[in-house]
């Protein structure tokens, strides 16, 4: 399990059972996920910024390029590096509900350890579908958009809603949404394991899909909700998240402690 202040090499935790979660668990951890944020809304805004900062500097960087158009895949795949900028909301959430002091040498002290277990070998994981995603979806472009004789993208949306764009958004809306579930059922319980027990990441993701697809129906509707909330987040220039990111991550410590708890 994570120690009280800087998480420390221990033996091999034995891997949490599958648990049966209802609808009624969603809304359930919701509120958990907001009361720990109104708790601890310092650390919130911290770790949230660190996922909107990125955001803005991906903007203005795509932006600058005069490439729009590409901001939409991105904007799509962006979110899927949520769970792994939460991290250090988990420890906040296991920290209130364990009683323990909130310190901030604690806490950072905490998530700068897992350099050394296996989160790092999770954000590669995340990092590298979302990578993939991007490629994937320009190629999407390439092939449906590629030929046609068309005005700069960023200035003409009008092209989109030919046909040729109506097939490239519902493709790519299906490979993206594929995308998003393999992430999020590997991520789910995963990631939030990775930070309670000494587990191998392998392990920690077979253990999620496995909890995702014994509560198929609750684990889709939960991770539409995160979605829904994370893209309604971002149309304000990413602003939002700097509420809806604290909320989430501690509510998606609240669901791992529901899904596998002991």
């Amino acid at each position: 399990m994570v120690q009280e202040d800087v998480v420390q090499a221990t033996a091999a935790s034995p891997l949490p059972e599958v648990q049966e979660v209802r609808l009624a668990d969603i809304g359930a951890v919701l509120a958990a996920g907001w009361r720990d944020f109104t708790r601890a809304p310092l650390f919130g805004l911290f770790f949230s910024a660190v996922y909107v900062l990125g955001g803005v500097v991906m903007w203005q960087v795509y932006t600058a390029a005069g490439a729009d158009w590409w901001l939409i895949p991105v904007f799509v795949g962006f979110p899927l590096l949520a769970p792994f900028a939460a991290t250090g909301l988990y420890e906040v959430s296991r920290r209130l509900e364990a009683g323990q002091a909130l310190d901030w040498p604690g806490v950072l002290g905490v998530v700068f350890a897992q350099r050394q277990r296996q989160v790092p070998s999770m954000a590669m994981l995340i990092l590298l579908m979302f990578m993939f995603w991007v490629f994937v979806a320009h190629t999407i472009f390439a092939l449906f958009m590629g030929l046609s004789a068309m005005t700069n993208v960023s200035s003409s949306f009008e092209v989109l809603w030919t046909g040729n764009g109506l097939i490239m958004l519902a493709v790519g809306s299906a490979v993206g949404a594929a995308f998003a579930t393999v992430l999020f059922s590997v991520t789910a319980g995963g990631l939030p394991m990775l930070l309670d027990r000494e587990v191998d990441f392998v392990s920690a993701m077979i253990r999620s899909v496995q909890a995702v697809t014994a509560n198929v129906a609750v684990m889709a509707v939960w991770g539409a909700v995160i979605a829904g909330l994370l893209f309604a987040a971002m149309v304000p220039m990413f602003l939002g998240l700097f509420v809806v990111l604290p909320v989430l991550g501690h509510a998606t410590w609240h669901m791992y402690r529901r899904l596998l708890g002991e």
